[in-house]
């Protein structure tokens, strides 16, 4: 065994992979073990990428399956789970879920890489002459025979393995030797300038067209004129190839057939656009060599080139084909643009019988047990692998080739929760748990770029959910410091579930239209109309079970929710109500639950973390509620609720520094800045107070433009504040003055009284304005008088 090149990797190299980094040497290429029914073959690498990627074409397939442990009757922990598949007639979604009006691949509209969101260093076009090698070798590792799978062309002793022969197990003739060489023309047209790499398939050569402005192309040939399963392999390329016209994919440009030199017989080689670049497998070791070894790629970078992935991916899905082995090795940065290559492995979904090449560490672990073959979700399961990979080292090869390591061993998952869950739910081990739907897939990991960067770089990066509708967070009706303690206060079970945002309605459902002329209605006046509809579609009963739910008639509502799940068996929304309706009845251990599951769902969705953090703020775990509404909050300003709630988490943890601060991010133009503001001031004249903290809420209340009553309302507050301090024994600096009055105990007790005096005259209750009154004249300061 020898020991791994990496920088900074002590692990050893056992067939061809290192056990510890898990990379193979970069001298060669990586070996590619067969699928259910397939041979053995090595794999190719090869150059590539470009072009702003477009949306994707319509794909299909849904996510994940979670059990659910549902505590209200009628529904069952037994009948409520998060299906991978949608109905039928629905928009291929998450469970089957809305899309907010679009397809889920034609919804999935993508800019330039990154979104233009991330800044992914460039990545110059090599010189395709530099790219010639100058012995084209296969290595002895690499060596397979065709046919069996066999190793062939191995050392014995002191003597060489051979380059040519023959199989000693089935007899296939194999070679290993370039059948073409530098000056020759292939089909009078592609002049050969020589190899490249060697490939699953055979050797990869560079060549200059005659016939297009002499432009570089590449040929990929056969292992061998007489390998009648590479012959298959590549007669089934082409075809698929010449349908197969993406930015994000290599470019087939002919397929061409030219004579063994050996032989006479005629060989087929398909001809390639060049594109020249590294593959995100050489950016990765590269930056680890000019590192400490420990290096990965940065995360924004890496989710960047996912979304490209996903896009291509997508794309082929839509055209009924499989890619069947990503992984890093096959993805080609050129200037600002990716590309997939290596099409090798490419077959139709419904293909049983052609062989499936994947790589270990990215390959499905159902593929082990020689279950079912290729599948859109195998496919993603493999983004998701590469993307972990990219993002953190670990033992993907031996370790882990079908699993994780925990999160709390590796400090970027630590850091990232979303991205940890997102991860999780692609690599599951149950196929029906991974996500379905490139479109999908591309939707949450993109929702989870966003709070990535927000974390990062300190700044929101917001945008609409294609799931969820927008908050609705009014606050109380006025502002003033009863209503700033409201909104300091946890939220009783029915304005908590008032919080959650609502799904969208499914456009594809018979009566969208009809529904949503209907959303302005109040629940009461709903429910009749919803009642008559003779035969119920999906989103009326929806409708119907919100709308009972927030009257609160919960039993009723479930059982109209019992009939959707039935309707539409799997759909997350089930979920998503039951765990409203258990934060509504004060189930507030139910709801954390079911939330928790519906993050693990939808990890890019602020709605579910937001719902998690008001269940949790209620059961006591403040750690865990403070840091998803932190997330949410950092990421997008419009779910104020999370402000609010982040507020309230830290005055309960005795850091009213950190809540003042969270308010104080509450921007101008929110509608809810007026009452962050007086929550805010509240805060400041709460407690002990002190002198700057007093000043600072004198300011603010001068400020933010309230009404005369709830100007009084909020001044009495921070003046009784300051005449406690005044009378602890605080001292304020010298000419000091506060809401207009000189900071002394008199000048804050007249203050005080004409407060009060005011609010007397403008309250309409005989018994509050006795009290006032009463208030205002024990305050009035002591005179001679």
């Amino acid at each position: 065994m020898n020991e791994c090149a990496s920088p900074g990797c002590s692990g050893l190299i056992e067939d061809d992979f290192c056990g510890v980094c898990g990379l193979a040497p970069m001298d060669a290429p990586t070996t590619r073990t067969p699928g259910p029914g397939a041979s053995t073959a090595p794999s190719g690498p090869f150059v590539p990428p470009q072009g702003p990627a477009p949306q994707s074409g319509p794909s299909t397939g849904s996510p994940a399956n979670i059990a659910g442990s549902v505590h209200s009757p009628p529904i069952s922990s037994g009948n409520v789970r998060i299906s991978g598949r949608s109905g039928p007639g629905r928009v291929s979604g998450l469970g089957g879920g809305s899309r907010s009006g679009r397809t889920s691949s034609a919804g999935s509209r993508r800019g330039m890489l990154g979104l233009g969101m991330v800044q992914v260093p460039l990545v110059p076009t090599k010189d395709p002459s530099g790219a010639i090698m100058t012995a084209p070798v296969v290595s002895e590792k690499n060596r397979f025979c065709g046919n069996c799978s066999e190793r062939v062309g191995r050392s014995r002793g002191d003597q060489p393995g051979r380059t040519e022969g023959f199989c000693r197990q089935c007899g296939t003739r194999f070679s290993f030797t370039p059948k073409l060489v530098a000056g020759e023309v292939v089909g009078d047209q592609y002049e050969v300038l020589g190899c490249l790499a060697h490939g699953g398939l055979g050797w990869i050569y560079l060549a200059r067209d005659r016939n297009v402005n002499n432009r570089w192309v590449v040929l990929k040939g056969l292992l061998n004129a007489g390998d009648a399963e590479a012959h298959k392999a590549a007669a089934a390329e082409r075809a698929f190839l010449s349908e197969v016209e993406h930015p994000n994919i290599v470019k087939i440009i002919n397929f061409s057939q030219h004579p063994d030199p050996r032989t006479g017989i005629p060989g087929g080689h398909i001809v390639m656009e060049y594109v020249g670049g590294k593959s995100l497998r050489e950016l990765l070791v590269e930056r680890r060599k000019r590192g400490t070894g420990e290096e990965v790629l940065p995360l924004e970078q890496v989710i960047a080139y996912g979304l490209e992935c996903l896009r291509a991916l997508g794309y082929l899905h839509s055209k009924g084909l499989l890619y069947c082995d990503f992984k890093p090795d096959n993805v080609i940065q050129s200037e600002e643009q990716i590309k997939l290559i290596d099409l090798g492995g490419v077959r139709r979904v419904d293909d049983g019988l052609s062989p499936v090449y994947t790589t270990p560490g990215y390959r499905v672990p159902e593929e082990e047990l020689r279950g079912p073959g290729p599948s859109v979700s195998a496919d993603l399961y493999s983004v998701g692998r590469a993307l972990a990979v990219l993002s953190f080292q670990f033992g993907f090869i031996r370790e882990y080739p079908h699993d994780l390591p925990p999160r709390h061993e590796v400090p970027l998952l630590r850091r990232f929760e979303s991205y940890d869950r997102f991860l999780r739910r692609a690599t599951h081990r149950d196929p029906e748990a991974r996500f379905h739907d490139a479109g999908d897939m591309a939707d949450q990991l993109t929702g989870v770029l966003r709070e990535v960067l927000a974390e990062i770089e300190g700044t929101p990066h917001p945008a609409a959910s294609v799931l969820f509708g927008a908050e609705t967070f009014t606050g109380p009706p006025g502002s003033g410091a009863h209503d700033a303690d409201r909104l300091l206060s946890p939220p009783d079970p029915t304005e908590a579930a008032a919080l959650s945002p609502s799904p969208l309605i499914d456009q594809f459902d018979p009566a969208a239209q009809h529904l949503r002329n209907h959303v302005g209605l109040a629940s009461n006046e709903l429910i009749p109309i919803l009642r008559s509809a003779r035969a119920p579609s999906p989103e009326t009963l929806l409708m119907l079970s919100r709308s009972l739910m927030t009257v609160g008639r919960y039993k009723e509502s479930l059982d109209v929710l019992e009939r959707f799940s039935l309707a539409v068996p799997g759909d997350w929304r089930t979920m998503w109500y039951l765990a409203v309706a258990e934060l509504s009845t004060g189930r507030f251990g139910e709801a954390r639950d079911h939330f928790a599951e519906l993050y693990a769902h939808l990890p890019g969705e602020a709605a579910p973390k937001l719902g998690l953090a008001l269940a949790c703020e209620r059961t006591g775990e403040h750690d865990v509620a403070a840091r998803h509404y932190a997330t949410v909050w950092t990421t997008d300003h419009s779910y104020v609720s999370a402000a609010f709630g982040l507020a309230r988490i830290r005055l309960a943890q005795n850091d009213r520094a950190g809540a003042i601060e969270v308010l104080d991010t509450v921007p101008e133009l929110s509608s809810m800045y007026v009452h962050a503001q007086t929550a805010l001031i509240s805060v400041l004249a709460g407690g002990t107070g002190d002198g700057m903290g007093l000043a600072r809420a004198g300011e603010r209340l001068g400020r933010i433009g309230l009404d005369s009553e709830s100007v009084d309302r909020l001044a009495a507050r921070v003046l009784e504040s300051a005449l406690e301090w005044l009378r602890a024994g605080g001292v304020p600096p010298a000419g000091s003055r506060l809401l207009d009055d000189e900071l002394t105990e008199d000048g804050v007790r007249s203050n005080l009284e004409r407060r009060y005096r005011s609010l007397a005259q403008r309250t309409g209750h005989v018994m509050e304005r006795y009290a006032l009154i009463d208030k205002a004249n024990s305050l009035r300061p002591v005179t001679l008088l």
